[in-house]
C-alpha cells in the first residue's frame, strides 16, 4: 500500500509544494509545528533514511540544503532546524522547521493550524526564495 506521501507524489492528495525534481518533492507539513514547517521527501518510497541507498540520501540532503537556504530567507526566524523522526510515516522525509526558540522543534508541542490562504501563501514565499 502506498504511503500518504507517495499519494501527494502521485497528485491523489493535494499539497502545498514548495519545489519539485525528479527524484525529490517538498511540501509544507499538513501539521505544522511553526509557520514554514516543510517536509523534504525522496520520491522513492523506503520506510527508513538509512535503508536509503547512499546517492538517494545525499541526494534527499542536496535538495534539503536548497530549501532550507530559500526558507531562511523568507521565513522569519533564527535558524532552520531539521529533523528526521519517522515514525509516524513509513515513507522517508526531513522536517525542515524555522526555528526561534527550542521549542519550535518540539514535536510533542499542539500542531498550529492555518488557512487554506495562508498555507499557500507560505509556500508561495518559500518558491519565490529557491
Amino acid at each position: 500500500m502506498s504511503s500518504i506521501f507517495t499519494k501527494i507524489i502521485k497528485g491523489e492528495i493535494p499539497s502545498y509544494k514548495v519545489a519539485e525534481n525528479d527524484n525529490y518533492i517538498a511540501f509544507l507539513d499538513a501539521f505544522p509545528l511553526v509557520e514554514g514547517h516543510t517536509l523534504v521527501v525522496p520520491k522513492k518510497e523506503v520506510d527508513k533514511i538509512w535503508d536509503l541507498d547512499k546517492e538517494t540520501y545525499l541526494g534527499l540532503m542536496d535538495f534539503a540544503y536548497d530549501i532550507a537556504q530559500g526558507m531562511e530567507k523568507v521565513i522569519p526566524c533564527l535558524r532552520v532546524g531539521v529533523a528526521v523522526v519517522g515514525l509516524e510515516v513509513p515513507h522517508v522525509h526531513v522536517h525542515l522547521v524555522p526555528l526561534n526558540e527550542m521549542n519550535d522543534i518540539n514535536f510533542m508541542q499542539p500542531k498550529k493550524e492555518f488557512s487554506a490562504e495562508k498555507m499557500q501563501e507560505i509556500a508561495d514565499k518559500i518558491k519565490s526564495a529557491l
